[in-house]
């Protein structure tokens, strides 16, 4: 006697490789800023709403900064001429300023989310 395929088993498969595939495919957006004369490039940078978003920053200056939001809840201690990696979101639309601790009247930036 020839055994039927379970119809349950089946459908969880499909859901289960359904989710995961569009969790490879909906891959974490990646903004690159920049340190340099102890200013932020850009400035101003834009994300999309309830987005988890991976900031790449590079400081290019010879000396430290630290990266640093209140409202974002983040701080960082990025060394001169290296690299770090800061995550923040999913957060709602709005404005999160951020600055940089050790030269906070020229190194401000601002992140807006819509």
């Amino acid at each position: 006697m020839q055994r039927q395929p379970n119809i349950r088993y089946w459908r969880w498969l499909t859901l289960f490789c359904s989710f995961y595939c569009s969790t490879l495919l909906a891959a974490t957006p990646v903004i690159e800023i920049s340190i340099k004369d102890h200013l932020f490039y850009p400035a101003e940078i834009t994300i999309p709403a309830n987005t988890k978003v991976k900031l790449f920053i590079r400081n290019l200056d010879p000396t430290a900064e630290e990266f640093e939001s209140y409202e974002l809840n983040r701080e960082k201690v990025i060394s001169g001429n290296s690299k770090t990696v800061i995550f923040i979101g999913p957060l709602p639309p709005g404005e999160y300023p951020f600055f940089g601790e050790f030269f906070p009247k020229t190194a401000q930036g601002k992140v807006r989310v819509k």
